[in-house]
């Protein structure tokens, strides 16, 4: 079909993207805009051994000799498709580079503190005039305004600080973080959303501006319905565990073999996810027939369905879900999931050739039919391109 066949470059051949960024909020936006077909710079410093995540370790990838390298397995899970020069922005001449680099980018993203760049004159205010087509993207703990914005941020603040910790947890337990940097990853994701946005007015208009992003801010905004519902009732939600707190029964349940996840999400799923039990009778038992009579009496139909699920094994259930069109699945482990052949199918596993080899990464989620993500540039050693880079004259081009 006509217009059908792949494109070669990704949607986003051609913008350039200055990284100044560290960490995972960051980076995780700028390899997803470098997945997207960006071409993107990331600079280190040279005193400090680069990204700080590069001896956030083990395990690390190891050379031809078995001994680590500065590529921590944190490291690569958000800096491939980037190319690394090292660059002290402390001196002049670093200075000077890195405004030579903004000259020829479309977009510079960094997560200092709030004022931390003005001093080396690297601020958005410093190069807004001179760079009036520079989308200057910001990313911090709690903003470039507001009674908070001095302060550093890191996700676990950001969970602390944003509410997230105190929705997750068993009921009687403390206040749990969740098992990965999800607030910097979704901060990340957000500052990708503005500055794509940017990039349509820099299209239209040829202006640049700022994007302001904060870890607190984003984590904030995706309270969704939890935030909501505290707004309307005054409530304060409280922990549930895998519960959730506006349908039952929606959670992690025991099995003979292990656990299942079950998440009956109206009443006739209820119906038939009771037939399979043997417990018909309580889908006319008027605390249990709507969902909201549920909500009311969770712990009273926990009461009844855990022994019942415990009675089977986790396949026997999925399977009996399944054939009765109610979501069902497995918990599963790492090992599990990417060798399932799901991951395998989605191309959720991938191998990239690094100056030390082979390495093992996570894929991008996005299928484009047109423009699909590419894999060009596996994670670097830092300053592993200075040479070429700095030497260049258009070393975007590169």
């Amino acid at each position: 079909m006509a217009g059908s066949e792949l494109l070669p470059h990704g949607a986003l051949h051609g913008i350039k993207v200055l990284d100044l960024s560290r960490i995972l909020a960051g980076p995780t936006c700028t390899q997803l805009l470098g997945d997207l077909g960006a071409t993107v710079i990331k600079v280190e410093n040279p005193k400090s051994g680069g990204d700080d995540t590069r001896q956030w370790g083990p395990p690390y990838v190891t050379d031809n000799d078995g001994n680590d390298t500065d590529m921590s397995t944190y490291f690569m899970s958000a800096n491939r498709n980037k190319r690394s020069v090292a660059i002290d922005i402390a001196s002049a001449d670093g200075q000077q580079f890195i405004r030579k680099l903004a000259a020829q980018a479309d977009i510079l993203i960094e997560n200092f503190k709030p004022g931390g760049l003005k001093k080396y004159g690297l601020d958005y205010d410093s190069l807004k005039d001179e760079f009036p087509r520079l989308i200057y993207c910001s990313i911090s703990g709690y903003g470039q305004t507001g009674p908070h914005s001095h302060k550093p941020g890191y996700d676990l603040m950001a969970q602390g600080y944003g509410g997230l910790m105190s929705l997750t947890g068993e009921p009687k337990g403390e206040p749990m973080k969740v098992g990965v940097g999800i607030a910097d990853v979704m901060c990340g994701m957000y500052a990708t959303v503005g500055i794509l946005a940017a990039v349509r007015h820099q299209d239209q208009t040829g202006e640049g501006q700022q994007v302001d992003i904060a870890l607190v801010d984003s984590q904030i905004a995706w309270l969704i319905n939890e935030g909501v519902n505290y707004l309307t009732s005054g409530d304060l939600p409280q922990r549930r565990g895998n519960g959730h707190p506006n349908i039952v029964p929606y959670g992690v349940y025991q099995t003979a073999d292990g656990h299942v996840i079950l998440a009956v999400g109206n009443d006739s799923q209820f119906g038939r996810f009771l037939e399979f039990l043997g417990l018909q009778g309580l889908a006319g038992d008027p605390r249990f027939a709507t969902n909201p009579a549920r909500l009311e009496h969770r712990l009273a139909l926990d009461d009844v369905l855990i022994p019942a699920v415990q009675r089977h094994t986790t396949q026997d259930m999925i399977s009996a879900m399944e054939a009765r069109k109610v979501p069902a699945g497995p918990v599963q482990d790492l090992e599990t999931l990417f060798n399932s052949d799901q991951v395998a199918a989605r191309g959720m596993k991938i191998e990239m050739q690094s100056n030390a080899g082979p390495v093992h990464l996570i894929g991008n989620p996005l299928k484009l039919s047109r423009t699909p993500v590419t894999y060009r540039h596996a994670p670097k050693s830092c300053g592993a391109d200075s040479d070429e880079i700095l030497s260049s004259e258009s070393p975007f081009d590169i």
